[in-house]
């Protein structure tokens, strides 16, 4: 996996942290350096360990499943890439009514936003992709942008991460489409 497939896959699982961190920058909370460090930190650190633990567990049972593994790998994806799409197309989305750059709500948003990252890591284990080098990029990637989102917040609001999520979404499912061509049409 080269560096621009790493940097693609990266940009999409980040979207989610993106789209949280502009309408965690639209509240009164998330104001000072400590805050967005705290935000930032957390989900590049949770963007970099949730693809390892889907790695391990994909390393556990890749044997089993070789013969099929690129599909298994489109199916998170896209699965991935169609709930990141529906959640941006929500209107309802919320703004925060609590800081969310603290305590259990803190912790809460890191998982939710690193969740998409275990499937791809799972999926990247199917592949015989090593694990290391993308999850470092994906834990910068997601730092880089939760502190970018934040300060976008204050000026955007929370409508303006809805549309980032919808494109990260698509980012993963055309990553996912490629990877079926590779092993299918291209092979």
């Amino acid at each position: 996996m080269g560096f621009l497939e790493v940097l693609f896959v990266a940009l999409g699982l980040a979207m989610d942290a993106f789209a949280v961190s502009l309408g965690a920058g639209a509240t009164r909370f998330v104001n000072g350096p400590r805050p967005v460090f705290r935000l930032s930190f957390h989900f590049g650190l949770f963007q970099a360990l949730m693809p390892v633990l889907g790695w391990i567990g994909g390393t556990l049972i890749a044997g089993y499943i070789s013969g099929w593994d690129h599909w298994i790998a489109f199916a998170l994806l896209a699965f991935v890439g169609v709930r990141m799409i529906r959640s941006g197309a929500d209107k309802d989305g919320e703004c925060y009514e609590v800081d969310p750059s603290r305590g259990s709500t803190l912790i809460m948003l890191s998982v939710a936003t690193s969740i998409d990252a275990f499937a791809v890591g799972l999926s990247l284990a199917m592949l015989s992709i090593n694990i290391l080098y993308p999850a470092v990029v994906i834990g910068v990637v997601a730092a880089a942008l939760s502190a970018a989102g934040l300060a976008l917040g204050h000026r955007l609001g929370c409508r303006f991460g809805k549309s980032m999520e919808i494109v990260g979404g698509f980012i993963l499912i055309i990553i996912g489409l490629r990877v079926v061509l590779s092993h299918t049409i291209l092979a």
